[in-house]
């Protein structure tokens, strides 16, 4: 499988500078993140993303397929250890005060 990135950039997280891509297309099973700022998931099965603090603060994540992701520090707001969401869907997600935190989503469905 592959992660195609393009678009090369810089950004500073934790006062650290990460050599990153504005957006990668994934199609891998695992996939984590290093700063992208929008993360395609396609032409894979199920894929789980997990979500890294120390290289990523903020990321939007659109799925073609079912994905789950999984913060590697934290919750997602404050009460998720993960996030199944399936095809179609979209969300984006920040890192803030020690924990993820959904912005902005379409068709999340929690139960």
């Amino acid at each position: 499988m592959a992660v195609l990135r393009n678009t090369p950039s810089q950004r500073v997280i934790n006062g650290s500078i990460i050599n990153s891509s504005e957006s990668a297309i994934v199609s891998d099973s695992i996939f984590r993140t290093k700063g992208e700022g929008i993360i395609v998931v396609k032409n894979v099965d199920y894929c789980t993303i997990n979500l890294d603090h120390t290289t990523t603060d903020r990321t939007v994540i659109k799925a073609l397929t079912k994905v789950l992701i999984q913060p590697i520090m934290g919750m997602i707001d404050d009460e998720y250890h993960e996030l199944l969401i399936e095809k179609g869907a979209c969300v984006e997600l920040a890192f803030c005060g020690g924990g993820w935190y959904i912005l902005s989503s379409d068709g999340l469905k929690f139960s």
